[in-house]
């Protein structure tokens, strides 16, 4: 499957925000796109760029393979492995994340765990999964599908779209709508840095706040 691209420009921009105001844009389009109890693993890290996406499933009598996907992953994508949740075995470890770091690939996404944290954290590679754990998904999963949709957290994710997470979580922005997420997020961001600018000039909170309609920023619109 060809991976549709968005703008590098869009991508870049993203990386200057947070994920609060991207969540927040994505609730006032009524989109659902926050990765409930994806976190870090390698602290202080900026994780952005588009889906290349993996599915697995458990091994049957003859066992299949983990996979070797990472060879037609591009500089830039973001790996989104949908491990349907199992937290009992891994799927990526050190060797995946060296590789993934030589390659540029912007950072791995994990419907599942991933194992060798203390290397991962070493070389500073982006990581974000439901925990970690060593044992691994070898002779446990396989992979079943490679770039076709994948669920993360109970939220659709395909190919190509925008992946986001930073220190507060992890979220997906669909392709189609990448573009306009961008644009409401700024905007919060913006009327946001006028509050705390506000309360600087030693204005009341409540004015602040109401000054930039600060309750309804993620209202979904009508």
């Amino acid at each position: 499957m060809q991976i549709p691209k968005l703008d590098p420009a869009v991508i870049e921009a993203y990386k200057k925000l947070d994920s609060t105001s991207i969540s927040d844009a994505l609730d006032r389009l009524g989109i659902p796109g926050g990765l409930y109890g994806i976190k870090p693993v390698t602290p202080g890290v900026v994780m952005c760029g588009q889906a290349f996406t993996v599915r697995y499933v458990p091994c049957g009598e003859v066992k299949g393979t983990v996979g070797d996907f990472l060879d037609d992953v591009e500089p830039g994508q973001v790996c989104v492995l949908d491990n349907g949740g199992r937290d009992y075995c891994t799927v990526w470890g050190d060797i995946m994340a060296m590789a993934a770091s030589m390659k540029e690939i912007a950072g791995t996404l994990i419907y599942g765990v991933c194992r060798d944290v203390k290397d991962v954290r070493a070389i500073r590679y982006p990581i974000f999964t439901m925990g970690y754990y060593m044992v691994t998904g070898k002779d446990r999963v396989e992979v079943a599908a490679v770039n076709e949709p994948v669920t993360v957290a109970g939220i659709k994710v395909c190919p190509g779209d925008l992946i986001f997470g930073d220190e507060t979580g992890a979220l997906a922005v669909p392709f189609d709508r990448a573009e306009q997420v961008l644009a409401i997020a700024r905007e919060i961001e913006e009327k946001e840095e006028r509050i705390r600018q506000a309360l600087k000039e030693g204005i009341p909170l409540r004015e602040a706040r109401a000054r930039m309609g600060y309750h309804h920023l993620q209202t979904k619109e009508a």
